[in-house]
């Protein structure tokens, strides 16, 4: 066996020479073709920053570039830079207009003129007239309209190259060099800087010239004798590899020799220890396996002893590692299923606000349009009304004023659901607030069904419209009275809103009003749908489904919420959440300015008045100037501001000018009244509007909510005339 082996050694050392040198070539050609990659991967480094600055938004204006956006763009480079070395310049076709390097031309003295580059390029190793160091430069331009208008130029130094070349360790005597596209040194090892600027050897570049890759032999610039790997970058740089020519042949016989005749003898030892070596490792090695096949597959790694210190060492690592996994994994997933939780709700929360939102602009606009048909409806039934004998006519004119009152009621409520009513909120206590209207409840609930009404000490008063709260918990107690056919209770409970159950509104002291029943109950697919405008689970005719959207819309604009909460079979309990009010004594005040309104006594007639009527609607200018002309007054018609001014301007006589206030044109009925205070602040001016969300921000004005009763329309024009406009206007907001 002994001497097939040793002819088999010299077949290997034969064979060692062939393999040595092969091993070499592919290390040169190896080791040649990584660094280039890592050369070009460098380069396009710098060639992003340079195209991302060329499309950021400081150039949009170029080539017509002012002071800040010149210092603008200067920082933005400045930031794309951190960490590296180099500089950006930018160019036009007469020179440098900014750099970022200590010497650049950002003084506002161009250097010497250049051509525009119509595309990124890299340009080969240069000397600057300004005495910089020499360096690389990746021009990328900024084209507008297809032109090139400027350059954005980004400099590498070769200390960066020399920083790649210097992190791959390679050996001393070996040669690693970067040329660019003329064949000049840019950055080597060994030598670094020192041979920067210098030209390869001309055999040398001669060889490269021909092909893109591949071996040379040459002597470096250090005079060594040298055989090496070539590899030209996508960029035209060329990246070479050179070791010594003694080393690059195989190593001298005797060494492997020697270290056959080593092997030789160690084999006999080798393969005596490997037997019982191996023994004693493959079962150790089992076990870790099996360890490890166990915690891929979830489970928990027992603990236990292999045999092999090192093999327990990393046994007891499997254990705490599939441990620490396994109570990970369930951590996770609870995070997950809760998450996903929570993203579900918010979605349906947001959801359900943008179909609010949605319905409220629509409702909002079909209110307005609606309230002038029922003021056209209104006026002119008043007219029949004043020359009709017949009682038969007198019944069904009766009848025509009471549906318009009934629609005037309906888009009060479209406006609730689209938050473009007027409201008066105040201070409302709820302790002596709830108890009063606990007994008009209970004439709603009639005697089958108990109220109760429990409210925690030191709640403080909330800051509402009270005639919106009211007609919130009415149309909650009819609901609840649907509810529970067969008697019950209705719960009024009210507490102070405690940390998280305010979530989602703004900073501040919330109240919670909960009214609960103990009523049949909802699922959950309907309680999602419960505040929707028009959603209804009575039957056709039993309701609007206007209520709970009524209830939301209070709470929204009130600054809280409305939630629910149903069970069904076992009741419902709504939750109004209102901002606590600041000061409770201020509900007085707004008492006393109410029953000043009340007090209120009706002027004299219209006779003789001049009247100027500002009127975009045709049909509602026609009724109103007959509704006005019936009781003594001359009307002038504008249908917008500007014929307006251009009337009174005219020089005509005019008593009171009654405007609407969302009208087409540059100027609304707001403004138009601001315009006539300003050049005319004695002649009175009374607001009527549909639309109450603009006609709101008219506090110095008398303000009448369209459907108008002829008699309120009257007495305010009356009242206005009179000088007590004001008096006017604040019981209107009172009243909403």
């Amino acid at each position: 066996m002994l001497l097939p082996t040793l002819a088999g050694m010299g077949w290997l050392i034969a064979r060692t020479y062939a393999a040595e040198r092969q091993a070499n070539e592919r290390t040169l050609s190896e080791t040649s073709r990584a660094l280039a990659q890592v050369v070009d991967a460098t380069l396009e480094r710098y060639a992003t920053v340079a195209r991302v600055l060329a499309r950021s938004s400081e150039l949009d204006e170029a080539p017509a570039l002012d002071m800040e956006e010149l210092t603008r763009f200067e920082q933005r480079a400045r930031r794309a830079l951190v960490g590296q070395a180099g500089w950006v310049e930018l160019r036009d076709i007469r020179g440098v207009l900014l750099s970022t390097h200590a010497l650049g031309a950002s003084d506002g003295h161009p250097a010497a003129g250049t051509a525009l580059a119509t595309d990124g390029h890299v340009k080969p190793l240069q000397q600057e007239q300004d005495q910089r160091a020499s360096h690389a430069a990746i021009v990328e331009p900024v084209l507008r309209d297809g032109q090139a208008v400027l350059n954005v130029v980004v400099a590498v130094p070769p200390i960066e190259l020399q920083r790649v070349i210097d992190r791959q360790d390679l050996p001393p005597d070996w040669v690693a060099t970067v040329l660019d596209q003329r064949g000049i040194v840019v950055a080597r090892h060994p030598g670094g800087l020192a041979y920067v600027g210098r030209s390869a050897t001309p055999d040398l570049l001669q060889t490269i010239s021909k092909q893109p890759q591949g071996p040379f032999e040459s002597v470096s610039l250090d005079g060594m004798p040298t055989i090496g790997y070539h590899s030209r970058t996508r960029r035209g740089w060329t990246f070479l590899v050179a070791m010594p020519r003694s080393e690059f042949a195989a190593r001298p016989p005797t060494a492997v020799v020697q270290v056959a005749l080593g092997a030789l003898t160690l084999l006999g030892l080798s393969v005596a220890l490997a037997i019982g070596v191996a023994r004693r490792i493959a079962r150790p090695v089992q076990h870790l396996e099996l360890a490890a096949a166990q915690m891929r597959a979830g489970e928990l790694v027992p603990s236990g002893r292999t045999g092999i210190a090192e093999c327990d060492a990393v046994r007891a690592a499997l254990v705490d590692a599939s441990t620490s996994l396994k109570h990970g994994r369930e951590e996770l997933e609870q995070r997950v299923a809760e998450a996903v939780q929570r993203t579900r709700a918010a979605e349906q929360l947001v959801s359900q606000h943008q179909r609010m939102e949605a319905l409220g602009r629509l409702t909002g606009g079909v209110a307005h349009d609606f309230n002038n048909l029922l003021g056209i409806i209104g006026n002119n039934a008043h007219l029949i009304q004043r020359h009709a004998q017949a009682p038969q006519v007198q019944a069904q004119v009766a009848a025509t004023l009471r549906a318009v009152e009934a629609g005037s009621r309906l888009t009060q409520h479209l406006q609730r659901i689209a938050r473009r009513r007027s409201v008066s909120p105040r201070h409302v206590a709820l302790a002596r607030w709830l108890p009063e209207l606990q007994e008009m409840l209970r004439g709603f609930l009639g005697h089958g069904i108990e109220t109760s009404v429990q409210i925690e000490r030191d709640t403080r008063p909330v800051h509402v419209d009270p005639g919106e709260l009211e007609l919130a918990l009415i149309n909650l107690a009819l609901n609840a009275r649907d509810a529970m056919p067969h008697g019950g209770e209705l719960r009024l409970r009210v507490r102070s809103a405690q940390v998280g159950e305010a979530a989602g509104l703004l900073p501040g002291d919330y109240v919670l009003l909960t009214v609960g029943d103990d009523g049949q109950g909802m699922d959950a697919e309907t309680v999602a749908h419960v505040f929707e405008p028009f959603f209804t689970t009575k039957p056709m005719g039993k309701g609007t489904g206007l209520g709970l959207s009524q209830v939301h819309g209070f709470c929204v604009q009130a600054g809280g919420t409305a939630r629910m909460d149903s069970t069904p079979g076992l009741g419902t309990t709504v939750t109004l959440v209102l901002p606590a009010a600041a000061h409770a004594d201020a509900e007085a005040a707004a008492g006393a300015a109410a029953s000043a309104v009340i007090a209120h006594v009706e002027p004299a007639s219209l006779a003789g008045a001049s009247v100027l009527l500002v009127e975009d609607d045709a049909e509602l200018a026609d009724v109103t100037t007959a509704l006005l002309e019936a009781h003594g007054a001359t009307v002038a018609h504008a249908a917008d501001a500007d014929a307006a001014l251009v009337l009174l301007r005219a020089g005509g006589s005019v008593d009171v000018v009654l405007s609407d206030v969302v009208m087409p044109g540059a100027m609304d009925g707001v403004a138009l009244a601001h315009e006539v205070r300003r050049i005319w602040p004695s002649l009175p001016l009374v607001l009527i509007s549909g639309y109450v969300g603009r006609a709101a921000q008219a506090h110095d004005f008398t303000v009448l909510r369209k459907p108008c009763a002829p008699q309120a329309l009257l007495a305010a024009l009356r009242d206005a005339m009179a000088g007590r406009g004001a008096a006017v206007n604040a019981g209107l907001n009172a009243d909403g």
